[in-house]
């Protein structure tokens, strides 16, 4: 089940940031590249599980299942990178919350308050970068590994 709210996590993300222009890339579980794309990168880190609810009879676990997007962007100056990184977190926030079911893979997704960073990468210009944790909510059978 967990992999299913990732994947589908992953889906409902690059779907609606399709439509930017120049779109941003949108990756699952990679490293950063040397080279950001014009639309700024993506990156979805699978996680951690921070809560294991026990709910009998019958038998089923309740999961908050906690993900880390990675949202990094570039440009010529901090306004303008500041600028795209906003947007870019405007439009995963609303991505998520136009179906906060990820198309009926979670009971419930929700975004969390970003943390930000300047990084830099080996041989390319200054970036901006933000962390969005979203937890994934759903329910397993039998056991938390199912």
């Amino acid at each position: 089940m967990r992999e299913t709210a990732i994947t589908a996590l992953h889906s409902c993300l690059a779907a609606a940031l399709a439509t930017r222009s120049p779109a941003p890339l949108v990756l699952r579980g990679e490293t950063v590249p040397q080279r950001l794309p014009p639309g700024g990168l993506v990156v979805i880190r699978d996680g951690e599980t921070v809560e294991e609810t026990a709910i009998l009879s019958p038998l089923a676990w309740a999961i908050e299942h906690r993900t880390e997007v990675e949202v990094i962007v570039g440009g010529a100056t901090p306004a303008a990178r500041n600028a795209l990184l906003d947007a870019l977190l405007v439009d995963l926030a609303a991505a998520i919350t136009a179906d906060h079911s990820l198309d009926g893979a979670v009971e419930w997704a929700q975004p969390g308050a970003p943390g930000f960073e300047d990084v830099e990468l080996e041989g390319a210009a200054a970036a901006r970068a933000a962390s969005v944790p979203v937890a994934l909510f759903f329910t397993v059978a039998g056991s938390p590994l199912a």
